[in-house]
Parts: C-alpha cells; structure tokens; sequence
C-alpha cells in the first residue's frame, strides 16, 4: 500500500487542494500540521529542504506543492 505524508497549515489553499485531491480519488493520507507540530516541521524542512507548503512524500519521493500531474504519475493513477 502506497504511503502518503502531506505536510500542511490550516490557511494552505493548496494544502487543502491536494487533501480534496487525495479524497476525491480515494488515497488514504497522514496529515501533519507543521503550523502547530515543530517536530513535524523540522521533518518536512530535513526531507525536502524547503519552508514552502505543501510537501507530499509518497512511499519516500517528496512533491513541492500541488503538481497534480506528478502526484498522478506516483500514485499511478492512469
């Protein structure tokens, strides 16, 4: 089963884009809020070497924000 990491804050337009995105086609998702959970936030930051939100790690490859088509292809969705 492919494991999906999506790291977030509450005001993410994006973030929450990508968790519709996850619902809608039915992936199951471990939300970590780097806003409120610092260990989370250092994790994020040591995986993709970024601040910037949302970070995805799906089975160990890290997606920079909402890249539908990226997210696609490691999901292996068509």
């Amino acid at each position: 089963m492919t494991k999906v990491i999506i790291y977030t804050t509450p005001s993410c337009v994006y973030c929450k884009v990508a968790k519709t995105f996850f619902t809608d086609k039915k992936i199951e998702y471990v939300e970590k809020d780097v806003a409120t959970d610092l260990k989370a936030q250092e994790e994020m930051i040591k995986k993709s070497g970024q601040f910037g939100i949302p970070v995805i790690d799906i089975d160990g490859e890290i997606v920079i924000g909402f890249d539908k088509s990226r997210l696609i292809e490691l999901l292996k969705l068509n």
